[in-house]
């Protein structure tokens, strides 16, 4: 489909300059530079600035100076040797002469909170250097961006620090992802999305069990294993690269042949009176149209064709990519939700049921305890304030935050036809 959007979450303003990570020289320069901006997030919650009267929050964003304390006793950032303040072998990420294990290490930090560099926003007209020829400071252009774990960093030194860095009448408060972040503008929400993915890979994968060696993280969006000592190595070097998690799910707009109505579901964890287009993960060895197919019929017992692509949208609840799709269905078929009993109803919707919903002021609005508490069962919606309008008969996804409510509100709003989705036959053979 022409003109595809950028869902919420997506539209990285950064450039990541993904070359320049093993490179401690860079690291350290974009980190300690006045203009690097700092996230913090404590236990996946983010720091927001609110104002007193609740009723506006922003992502916050701290200078070097603010979080250095913060940061542990090492000189540097990055590029940490063995022991506090040792030098390690090299620490040019473009030193030619550098062992690759050497290379591999150049960014990494072995002590103190996790930090992830998430890339520079460019100055106008900037063109990112190659890793040869950045040598100092003095080659940094651009507003570098890090984010700051201090899940585990003594509650007084973080309160300390925010208290020296807290603006009045502003404060700063650690805030619940999902509702904080749907109040960010689009730069805001994606710079969030990927730090929180990052930062909450990173804290989940420290240790690797299976072979009990330390998970080395870095300012790179990878990690390596170190001491493989226990294992019988299958070459020479250093090979035990971890990539960061990103799991792919689709999801998916069933329409009827006609593109007339809409199948929607409402999981037995879902706030009370919520409908959303249906969705499952991506399994190995499948491609997003089999698995299009295969979850609908899964949750709802329809079988579907005339699978068509629509976008995509990060969803950082840990490290999702949400895949959108339409497809067509006869509506004619028998809907069971007693397969994998996930969901807890299913059924169609006409346009004018939709429309209903989508104009009415709480039709796609969830509070911030829903949204704190979206795991929890929920079947009653709210009944509004005493001499209010009617709540609505059902809820929907909001189109501004989930690409759900968007693949909902385009066909709502006649931008999808059955023509833009009808395919040959092939596309209409059943799983």
């Amino acid at each position: 489909m022409a003109n595809t959007p950028i869902n919420f979450y997506d539209g990285t303003p950064l450039n990541r300059l993904s070359w320049l990570r093993e490179s401690s020289t860079f690291l350290n320069a974009a980190a300690e530079t006045p203009r690097s901006k700092w996230l913090l997030f404590k236990n996946g919650d983010p720091l927001v600035i609110k104002t007193p009267s609740n009723a506006f929050h922003s992502l916050a964003y701290l200078t070097f100076g603010q979080v250095k304390e913060l940061l542990g006793d090492d000189a540097k950032p990055f590029g940490q040797g063995e022991s506090q303040n040792a030098v390690p072998e090299t620490s040019a990420g473009a030193d030619a002469n550098a062992s690759p294990e050497a290379k591999a290490l150049q960014g990494a930090r072995l002590r103190g909170p996790i930090i992830i560099f998430l890339g520079v926003e460019e100055d106008q007209g900037f063109k990112a250097l190659p890793t040869t020829d950045f040598k100092n400071a003095n080659d940094l252009t651009g507003t570098p961006f890090f984010g700051l774990d201090v899940s585990k960093v003594e509650w007084s030194r973080v309160d300390q620090a925010l208290k020296t860095a807290a603006a009045m009448p502003s404060e700063f408060v650690f805030m619940e992802p999902r509702a904080a972040s749907f109040a960010f503008n689009a730069f805001d929400a994606a710079v969030f999305s990927i730090t929180r993915s990052m930062i909450d890979w990173n804290g989940r994968n420290l240790l690797s069990r299976m072979w009990l060696t330390s998970l080395l993280y870095m300012g790179r969006m990878e990690a390596v294993l170190l001491d493989t000592s226990t294992v019988e190595p299958i070459s020479t070097g250093l090979h035990n690269f971890a990539h960061p998690r990103t799991d792919a799910a689709v999801i998916t707009a069933i329409l009827d042949d006609k593109a007339d109505r809409i199948l929607l579901g409402r999981n037995k964890k879902f706030p009370g009176g919520f409908y959303s287009t249906l969705a499952g993960f991506v399994e190995p060895s499948e491609s997003f149209e089999e698995a299009v197919k295969r979850e609908i019929y899964e949750e709802s017992g329809v079988q579907v064709h005339s699978v068509r692509y629509h976008s995509c949208q990060p969803w950082p609840f840990p490290a999702n990519l949400m895949i959108g799709f339409y497809a067509l269905a006869d509506a004619e078929q028998v809907i069971r939700t007693d397969l994998d009993t996930e969901l807890e109803d299913a059924r169609w919707f006409t346009r004018d049921e939709i429309l209903e919903v989508l104009n009415h002021p709480e039709g796609t609005r969830m509070t911030t305890r829903e949204l704190k508490n979206l795991g929890e069962a929920s079947s009653t919606v709210g009944s509004g304030a005493p001499g209010a309008r009617a709540p609505p008969p059902f809820r929907l996804p909001n189109r501004k935050h989930a690409i759900g409510g968007v693949l909902i509100s385009d066909w709502a709003h006649g931008k999808v036809a059955n023509t833009d989705l009808q395919s040959s036959e092939m596309g209409k053979s059943k799983i």
